[in-house]
């Protein structure tokens, strides 16, 4: 049975800084980047055949940190804007607890994790879910059902998108879905089917 392991990137210079990122290019953050030691030693014991990442910054240092630890370098690694982070158009760079005072905690929470909502010029995680889930199907599950066991290195509702279509996660529910910073989601795949 092929493997899907997902990891959400390490933390960011804006997350230390409780700020929205969504497609602002941010670096990792020095605690982000001491951290990756320990995130590479939760991956040590599986095999990896390729890695999937989007071009954000965050994201691509997170994959040359963790695969360098892994002493990995040589591993093939494929670059989409599909699996970015959702663009939150106002709201980037804003201070997310300066937005819950500006516009309410309950509007905020449903701009950031509800389903169909989506900020103001930005995008909603249904949106996210086109991009990152058409991607998701078209590559990486092609990899899989070769027998390939796949890393995707991507932001949080990039990979919250992915989680909603691979469990089945409902409308109404995906709303709780949190993945921490360096978090690991692991799946074994076959005959199309998804196991946790």
């Amino acid at each position: 049975m092929a493997k899907l392991i997902l990891l959400r990137h390490l933390k960011s210079q804006w997350n230390k800084e409780n700020r929205f990122a969504g497609w602002t290019d941010i670096p990792l953050s020095e605690e982000g980047i001491k951290s990756a030691k320990e995130t590479a030693k939760n991956l040590a014991d599986f095999q990896i055949d390729k890695v999937y990442t989007s071009p954000l910054i965050r994201n691509k240092e997170t994959v040359s940190l963790i695969l360098g630890n892994l002493d990995k370098k040589d591993l093939p690694v494929v670059i989409d804007k599909a699996l970015d982070e959702r663009n939150y158009g106002e709201l980037q760079g804003l201070n997310k607890e300066d937005a819950k005072i500006k516009f309410g905690s309950k509007q905020v929470r449903l701009w950031r994790r509800s389903w169909d909502i989506a900020p103001p010029g930005g995008e909603s995680l249904k949106d996210v879910y086109k991009r990152a889930v058409s991607f998701f199907k078209k590559y990486i599950e092609k990899d899989l059902k070769e027998g390939k066991n796949v890393l995707v290195v991507a932001s949080h509702n990039s990979l919250r998108a992915i989680v909603k279509y691979v469990e089945k996660v409902g409308d109404e529910d995906i709303i709780n879905l949190e993945i921490p910073y360096a978090g690991l989601r692991e799946y074994e795949f076959g005959e199309d089917v998804y196991k946790k």
